[in-house]
C-alpha cells in the first residue's frame, strides 16, 4: 500500500521561547506543507528523495548515523523503534512549499508527515499527539534540536480558521477562533532571509539561561514563576530572560482572550510588546527583523512581532487589509535602503494540521 500525508508549517502568533519553560503558547498551522509519500519496501533499508537528490539509511539507525535533511526522517524511524515498533524497509518521498530556514517549523513539518505516513502505513492508530511527541523525540534526540512541544503539536492539531492554545506542561490544548478575513484582516509573514538555525548554540544558550534562572528560584521551570519573584535573580542576564518568558505567558493568556472575544483587531499592542521583549530581555532578534517590524508598523500596522526561534527567519505584521500595500511597499522600501535583499512576504491563513492525501 502506498500512503500520502501533508502536514504543515507553523506560525507562532505569540508565545516565544516559552514552550521549553512548560509555558503557554498560541500557533497556527499554515497552509504550506509538506508532503511524505511512503511505501514498503524489501530488506532494511529506509530511501529517502526529495526533489532529485536521495538518501538512504538503515532501518536500525541511531542519532549521529545521518545528517543533513534525511536526518528528521531517519530520526522518526529511530523513535518509532524506541517505541518497539517494526519498521520494516520503506521508501519515502518527500516535497514541500514550507519555507527553510525560516522559523516557520519546516523540520517539525517534514517529521510530522513522515510520523503520520508511517503510522497509517504500518496501522499503527497512534493519536496525534502521540505522533507530535514522535517527531519532537526525533528532532530533540535524533538531530539535537532542543525544541519544544510547540511546533509539532501545532503541524499535527492545527484547525482552520482558529489558534492552538497549546500548555506545553500537560500538552493539553483548546482551539481558539482566529478568523481573520470575517474581521477585514491579514496576517503578513516578512521573510527576511536572515540566516536560522535552532540547531545553532545560542538557541542552546537561551535555554540553559532559563533553566539556570528557574533553578536559582527553586522552581523545575519558569512557568511558576511570577514577576514579583525576579528581582530574586541575582544574575541580570537571566533576570532578563525570566522576565521575558514570564511577561510573555501573560501576553499568551491576554491574547487569547481577546480572540476569545471576537476581537482579533485588538491584538497588535500584545504582539509589538512580544518583539519588544524577545529583542530586549531575550536578545534574540536582529537587524532584519527589527527593521522588518518597524517598517510594518510605521505603515500602519496594528502590531508586529519577530516569529520563530530568532537570530534570523520570519517576522508576523497584523495589518487591516486595505493597508497591506502600504505595509508591504515600505517593508521592502526600507530593505532596498539598507541593500538587502527583497523580503518575501504572504499572508498566512490558519489551516488544517496534519491530513491524509487521497
Amino acid at each position: 500500500m502506498t500512503v500520502r500525508w501533508a502536514a504543515p508549517g507553523r506560525v507562532t502568533l505569540i508565545g516565544e521561547h516559552v514552550d521549553y519553560q512548560d509555558g503557554l503558547v498560541l500557533p497556527f498551522a499554515l497552509s504550506q506543507r509538506t508532503t511524505a509519500v511512503v511505501e514498503r519496501r524489501a530488506g532494511g533499508e529506509v530511501v529517502v528523495r526529495s526533489r532529485g537528490q536521495e538518501n538512504s539509511f538503515p532501518v536500525a539507525t541511531s542519532p549521529g548515523a545521518v545528517e543533513g535533511w534525511a536526518a528528521y526522517v531517519a530520526g522518526v524511524v529511530w523513535a518509532l523503534r524506541e517505541y518497539r515498533v517494526d519498521v520494516p524497509g520503506l521508501s519515502i518521498d518527500l516535497d514541500s512549499d514550507v519555507p527553510v530556514g525560516a522559523g516557520l517549523s519546516s523540520s517539525a513539518a517534514l517529521g510530522c508527515a513522515v510520523a503520520a505516513a508511517l503510522d497509517d502505513e504500518l496501522r499503527l492508530e497512534l493519536s496525534p499527539t502521540a505522533l507530535a511527541t514522535i517527531a519532537r523525540r526525533a528532532e530533540n534526540d535524533y538531530v539535537g534540536a532542543p525544541t519544544g512541544a510547540m511546533d509539532q503539536m501545532a503541524s499535527m492539531l492545527g484547525e482552520s480558521g482558529h489558534a492552538l492554545l497549546l500548555d506545553c506542561r500537560d500538552l493539553s490544548t483548546r482551539q481558539v477562533p482566529f478568523d481573520l478575513s470575517a474581521a477585514g484582516l491579514t496576517l503578513l509573514v516578512i521573510d527576511t532571509h536572515a540566516e536560522h538555525s535552532n540547531v545553532g548554540g545560542a538557541y542552546a544558550d537561551r535555554r540553559s539561561d532559563c533553566e539556570t534562572a528557574a533553578a536559582g528560584l527553586g522552581l523545575s521551570t519558569l512557568r511558576d514563576a511570577r514577576l514579583a519573584d525576579l528581582p530574586r535573580i541575582t544574575d541580570a542576564v537571566h533576570r532578563r530572560r525570566a522576565q521575558h518568558v514570564v511577561s510573555e505567558i501573560a501576553r499568551v493568556q491576554e491574547v487569547a482572550a481577546i480572540l476569545d472575544a471576537g476581537r482579533p483587531v485588538d491584538i497588535g499592542a500584545q504582539l509589538s510588546a512580544s518583539h519588544l521583549s524577545l529583542r530586549d530581555d531575550f536578545e534574540v532578534s536582529c537587524d532584519e527583523l527589527d527593521e522588518a517590524v518597524d517598517a510594518a508598523l510605521a505603515a500602519g500596522a496594528l502590531g508586529a512581532r519577530m516569529t520563530g526561534g530568532g537570530f534570523g527567519g520570519c517576522a508576523i505584521a497584523l495589518v487591516r487589509d486595505n493597508d497591506v500595500p502600504a505595509v508591504e511597499q515600505r517593508v521592502q522600501a526600507a530593505y532596498d535602503r539598507r541593500g538587502w535583499r527583497a523580503a518575501d512576504i504572504f499572508a498566512a491563513t490558519p489551516s488544517r494540521g496534519a491530513h491524509r492525501v487521497d
